[in-house]
């Protein structure tokens, strides 16, 4: 039986989802509010979720968006989808971080767009380097960034790299388009000022309930300069049209409860417990000459093995021990990451944690030997 690292696509837990709650909500819009919750909806999102959406962005970053700077979108996904078709003809340059949510990269791919690599450290996304990039003369239209906890590496931006790269993107025209997917899942509940509410003048944020609430609801939104948001809604017209009423009207009624609030301080103790459990695995089980990243919240990490290895190599024989991760090219616009892999610590129990790893381990040992031989 085969143990996944891999997490296919990284998710939350079924443990933690809200069922009873939403069992209850679901009942209770069915009864009383079937008509908008079962028909189309304005493009933009229903009157009241955008109303309640727009209060919580209030609450958890410090600044209120204006209602035209505000949209629903299906997903997290779809937003980045919205932003290439709205934003982006064939050979326009999009920067992005080295390496990049493959999501991300398929998609600037099929808009057949020029993505250039910004070098990442363990401080996430190096502003420096893309401040080279932008001296010589680079202008893409807009600088795709996960700042927390990013998908693949599990990296988080300091407070201070945002402010450089807020300024540095200002002072050349431009726009950043920032990822909080995983933002509300730090380990300790914490976390840095969005980029957004830093400069909501030039930065596009795109959210996702999908892993504070659950995959299935398919609900995320979109805030920024109205004129982007208007550009994407124009262009949300062109593809599902609305989101879903029912899955916007069951974020709304769970949330305006409090739903979040008692729910997401279970899942960072969970997805911070596991990480304790992998982390200890990895130290103890992982030879001289692997390193990883250390994540603050969320549920990923990036291993790196020693140059002489190939992980795409491994696969065959990590499988036959059993375990299962994501290569780390795939994350990359270039040929980089040959000696990499990203990790998902979400679904396994921390027993499970350990058995993958010392699985693992024992095929790069095998590598490494077979590699001297």
């Amino acid at each position: 039986m085969t143990t996944l690292l891999a997490g296919a696509p990284p998710g939350v837990l079924a443990m933690t989802f809200p069922t009873n709650e939403v069992d209850e909500i679901a009942a209770r819009l069915m009864r009383d509010d079937a008509a908008v919750a079962l028909q189309y909806t304005p493009v933009t999102g229903i009157a009241s979720v955008r109303g309640y959406l727009i209060d919580r962005q209030e609450q958890l970053q410090g600044h209120r968006p204006a209602l035209d700077e505000l949209i629903v979108t299906s997903g997290g996904m779809e937003c980045i989808a919205l932003m290439c078709q709205a934003l982006i003809d064939p050979g326009d340059t999009i920067a992005v971080e080295a390496p990049s949510y493959l999501g991300a990269l398929m998609a600037f791919g099929g808009a057949e767009a020029d993505v250039v690599a910004v070098a990442m450290d363990d401080d996430g996304m190096v502003v420096d380097a893309l401040a080279e990039r932008l001296a010589g003369g680079l202008r893409p239209k807009f600088v795709y960034t996960i700042p927390e906890y990013q998908n693949p590496t599990g990296r988080t931006l300091p407070l201070a790299r945002r402010h450089e790269l807020v300024e540095l993107c200002r002072r050349h025209g431009v726009l950043i388009f920032e990822d909080v997917a995983y933002r509300e899942l730090s380990f300790d509940g914490t976390s840095h000022p969005t980029l957004w509410s830093l400069a909501p003048d030039i930065v596009l944020q795109a959210g996702t309930f999908s892993k504070s609430f659950f995959p299935g609801v398919r609900l995320g939104w979109a805030v920024g300069p109205s004129e982007v948001v208007t550009e994407l809604a124009a262009a949300k017209l062109n593809t599902d049209q609305c989101a879903g009423g029912l899955g916007q009207r069951l974020v709304e009624e769970y949330g305006r409860a409090g739903g979040f609030e008692r729910h997401l301080p279970a899942a960072r103790a969970l997805y911070a417990s596991h990480w304790t459990a992998l982390s200890a695995a990895l130290k103890r089980h992982l030879p001289d000459g692997c390193q990883w990243s250390e994540p603050t919240g969320g549920f990923l990490t990036w291993l790196t093995l020693p140059d002489e290895l190939d992980v795409f190599a491994l696969r065959p024989a990590a499988i036959e021990a059993g375990v299962a991760y994501v290569p780390g090219p795939p994350f990359h616009v270039g040929d980089e990451g040959r000696n990499s892999m990203r990790l998902s610590f979400s679904h396994l129990s921390e027993a499970e944690l350990d058995t993958a790893v010392e699985r693992l381990a024992g095929v790069v040992r095998d590598a490494l030997v077979g590699s001297t031989a």
